[in-house]
């Protein structure tokens, strides 16, 4: 059972490390597009994540915090809707839902690497992320003004720093599940 929950879990952080890093480079590539365009890939990216979260909750219902990954699941699909039905929303109005976004799924991310069961040594890495998300959160919530230009940028680093440390991450958890798979009696 162990060995079933852990490789759930990495698989759904391999799927939210590629999405992210994806997203970064989109919007490094193109920062000069519409703001249209940003609040789609957005969204997209919200709800996919929310969708994984939510999965992965559901599926570790055993484990001690399941049920902050829901809550994370369920304010990023609230997020992504919430670009989708507004896009017409003012730059600034974007940038404070973005912030509040990385702030909330930071601080999740730290209670969850703190409340893990699975300890495997490694749960500094979801504190890393959690940090970074904050970080990210709080600065451009404090300077908005400083250009959607810049604001843009800061998403595609920080999605791709997020989504780098999410694969390191599964391929941690990846190695847990074999070593977990070659003790006798794990598999049932």
């Amino acid at each position: 059972m162990l060995q079933t929950m852990v490789r759930d879990y990495h698989w759904s952080l391999l799927f939210r490390g590629i999405i992210a890093i994806l997203f970064g480079i989109l919007a490094l590539i193109w920062p000069g597009k519409t703001l249209l365009l940003l609040i789609i890939l957005f969204g997209a990216y919200a709800i996919v994540d929310g969708i994984a979260n939510i999965f992965s909750a559901i599926r570790g219902r055993s484990l001690h915090n399941w049920g902050l990954l829901l809550v994370e699941g369920i304010v990023s699909i609230l997020a992504g809707i919430v670009a989708f039905v507004w896009p017409g929303l003012t730059a600034l109005a974007f940038v404070y839902v973005i912030a509040a976004w990385a702030i909330i799924t930071g601080v999740t991310e730290i209670v969850a690497a703190f409340s893990s069961r699975m300890n495997v040594g490694t749960d500094w890495l979801l504190v890393v992320a959690g940090v970074a998300s904050i970080i990210f959160g709080v600065l451009i919530a404090i300077q908005p003004q400083i250009g959607l230009l810049t604001v843009i940028w800061l998403i595609g680093i920080y999605a791709i720093i997020f989504g780098i440390l999410f694969l390191g991450r599964y391929f941690q958890l990846r190695s847990r599940a074999r070593l977990i798979a070659n003790i006798p009696g794990s598999g049932t």
